[in-house]
């Protein structure tokens, strides 16, 4: 089934159960989805809609620090819960020392010797870990190998 279509329907059954929080979140996904579709013009396949549900996941990442720095834990737990929704439509995600081998795999196959070649390691480890890591994580472990 593809990717768009599970949303769909686990957003029907989540109607069904009356499980408002889930529905919400998957409805949210799809406008996102959807704005993406209208705004490219055209339909996204499932590599593209996992970007889209990574960028949110993003998203409410960085909106979580925001809310931490406000003092509310109300609003951080809510967006842990829609992260968990979200990150089950995508790909099992890198574990840090997953991302650390492929960082290490990375610098010796491009070569890399220091911070100036950051760009050429980031262009062999992104297709590797988009959809699977946060780039923000992915970054932070390239800086710090190449700075060794």
């Amino acid at each position: 089934m593809a990717l768009k279509e599970r949303l769909q329907e686990d957003w029907k059954q989540a109607l069904k159960a009356k499980e408002k929080f889930k529905a919400n979140t998957i409805s949210t996904a799809k406008a996102a989805i959807l704005l993406v579709e209208k705004t490219d013009g055209r339909k996204l396949d499932d590599e593209e809609i996992i970007e889209v549900l990574a960028k949110e996941v993003k998203q409410r990442r960085e909106a979580i620090l925001e809310f931490k720095k406000g003092n509310r834990q109300d609003l951080v737990e809510e967006s842990e819960e829609e992260i968990k929704i979200l990150l089950s439509y995508l790909p099992q995600q890198l574990t840090e020392d997953e991302v650390v081998e492929i960082v290490r795999q990375a610098i010796e196959e491009s070569g890399a010797i220091s911070m100036k070649d950051m760009g050429k390691v980031m262009a062999v480890i992104v297709p590797k870990t988009k959809g699977r890591a946060d780039g923000k994580l992915v970054s932070e472990i390239v800086k710090k190998s190449l700075n060794k």
